[in-house]
């Protein structure tokens, strides 16, 4: 999160706090997201002030957290940027987005069960959303946090808007794109990159060239390779040795 949006978030969450509360509810606000917030009446000349000071040192997942609480639709892309989903709040694994239409959600499965040997953490929508959360919302933030996007291409994937909209912030976010051809090409601006095939691939398979890919790539390359176990002691035992 830049400075600038922190800045500007704090300003609005302020503000926004002063017009709808008294200096009594806008404490209890307060303290429902910070440990030991100063909120001394004394000590600020208004709620704003008081709201200001105590954001100031907060995570920005907190203020994600409020910008939700409150509703401010203005600044929803900035909770959505900073917020991870659900799937993704505590893990330090590689995050990817495999983006598919609803009726192959068992084969995005599957893709996230292979791509798990290698420490990565997908988010497929029909798995990772749970009924009671907001559907686009948990998206939105996917989008915003991922570490690279893959794509299943079968039949009907280039006609669901959701779909061309998942690969098209992909794509303007200059992030990794992986597309997978399994029945149908590319089109739009994956159409330019070379796909990979499924054929007769298991997703085991598939895992292992995405894995290549994901090595190789510049944007990616580090934070993969970061995520990998590291090696023990007993990784370098001889297996020629009798046990």
């Amino acid at each position: 999160m830049k400075v600038s949006e922190r800045l500007t978030t704090i300003q609005l969450i302020s503000r926004e706090i002063q017009s709808r509360y008294n200096w009594g509810e806008a404490t209890t606000f307060i303290r429902a997201f910070c440990e030991n917030p100063h909120t001394y009446a004394d000590d600020y000349e208004s709620v704003s002030e008081m709201m200001s000071y105590n954001l100031g040192e907060v995570q920005p997942s907190v203020l994600g957290e409020i910008v939700d609480d409150l509703g401010l639709d203005a600044i929803g892309h900035i909770s959505a940027s900073i917020q991870p989903p659900k799937v993704w709040s505590e893990t330090d694994k590689f995050r990817v987005f495999i983006s598919h239409i609803s009726e192959d959600k068992d084969r995005a499965h599957r893709l996230r069960e292979a791509l798990s040997a290698y420490n990565v953490s997908s988010f497929v929508a029909h798995d990772n959303i749970e009924p009671t959360l907001d559907w686009q919302v948990q998206i939105e933030r996917a989008l915003h946090s991922m570490d690279a996007f893959v794509s299943i291409h079968t039949k009907g994937y280039s006609k669901s808007f959701w779909c061309q909209q998942e690969t098209g912030f992909a794509f303007g976010n200059q992030t990794k794109v992986i597309a997978l051809r399994m029945g149908e090409d590319p089109t739009g601006f994956a159409s330019k990159h070379q796909a990979i095939s499924r054929g007769t691939k298991r997703a085991e398979d598939v895992a292992a060239e995405i894995e290549k890919l994901l090595r190789a790539d510049d944007r990616t390359k580090a934070k993969f390779e970061a995520c990998q176990p590291k090696a023990t002691a007993y990784d370098d035992l001889d297996d020629d040795i009798p046990f």
